[in-house]
């Protein structure tokens, strides 16, 4: 068995354990089937992960060209709701303030840890996992474990329980504490990163393109992978430095490729080229294409807001 932590949006952050190394592991490990252990079959079945997990942007689709079934084993995945509604009811009692601020105090500890790098060695050492057992109980303790956590120990109990020994196991971080205990044995090891993992990188770095960054770079380095979603990055690079025109021809190029993967990358490719058709004055084809968001069986939720924006009025940069 091997059991791999979901790092849910906060893969980006990691080079060295991004979506590209998860399925590096899971190529190396070659599993008859691919447990999900913090969704269920409703979820999986509705698309219900899609705000929450975007590794399986990349893992789903992986399985499904391999053969190799995913089953979602957390038949009580709807009891983590319990968490953000126990917050809630805090946050409408007088005296819930103190509470929350020492739960805000919990999730601080948890970030510092997603935004530490991170390898598959690390997410499997005694030393991580000690630490982020101490934050968790920490939390436990002060709360309950129970409605504001989920109710996360008896989920993964159950889970552990029908998991055989043979296969991979996707886990959210938390709920990869549980099972890692349960499953020492199938902890991540070291591995050697891949191109594939190395151009990850270079995306999600570019997802997070700041002003510091060395944007002739990332856009060698972008045009050098060549994807759909590289070369639309490469005219989000180009949009932030005014040099929309050069954008909008990469646009162009984008909607003239099979840009359907990434699950994410249609909803952004096509908001993202409406605004740059209006820039242009197309209006349009600017129109088309942000019905086009609106017409997709899903698109990210900004992806969605940029498309009913543009059909309101047309897209300006604010001067």
């Amino acid at each position: 068995m091997l059991l791999l932590p979901s790092l849910g949006p906060f893969h980006i952050l990691h080079p060295r354990y991004n979506a590209a190394t998860v399925l590096a592991l899971l190529e190396e490990a070659e599993p008859p089937v691919l447990y999900l252990a913090s969704h269920s079959e409703e979820a999986l079945r509705e698309g219900l992960w899609r705000e929450e997990d975007p590794l399986l942007f990349h893992l789903l689709p992986w399985a499904e060209a391999k053969g190799i079934p995913v089953v979602a084993l957390d038949e009580e995945a709807h009891l983590k709701g319990e968490a953000e509604a126990f917050r809630e009811a805090l946050a409408q009692h007088p005296l819930g303030a103190s509470h929350l601020e020492r739960m805000r105090a919990f999730d601080e500890a948890l970030l510092d840890f997603l935004k530490t790098p991170l390898t598959p060695e690390a997410l499997g050492s005694e030393t991580f996992l000690g630490r982020l057992r101490e934050v968790y109980e920490g939390f436990a303790q002060a709360f309950g474990e129970g409605p504001a956590t989920g109710f996360r120990a008896r989920r993964m109990a159950k889970v552990a329980e029908a998991l055989p020994q043979e296969g991979a196991v996707v886990a959210d971080l938390l709920d990869y504490l549980f099972l890692a205990e349960r499953f020492p044995e199938a902890r991540p090891k070291a591995h050697e990163p891949t191109e594939e993992e190395r151009q990850r990188a270079l995306l999600d770095r570019a997802w997070q393109l700041r002003e510091e960054d060395d944007w002739a770079g990332l856009l060698e380095g972008l045009f050098g992978v060549g994807s759909p979603e590289a070369l639309y990055l490469a005219a989000q690079v180009y949009l932030a430095a005014g040099e929309w025109q050069e954008a909008l021809k990469l646009m162009e190029e984008v909607f003239r490729m099979d840009f359907q993967h990434p699950g994410y990358l249609p909803g952004y490719v096509l908001a993202r080229l409406g605004q740059l058709l209006d820039m242009d004055g197309q209006r349009e084809r600017a129109l088309r294409a942000y019905r086009g968001v609106l017409a997709l069986s899903w698109a990210p939720e900004e992806a969605r807001a940029i498309a009913l924006a543009g059909l309101r009025s047309p897209f300006q940069i604010a001067s």
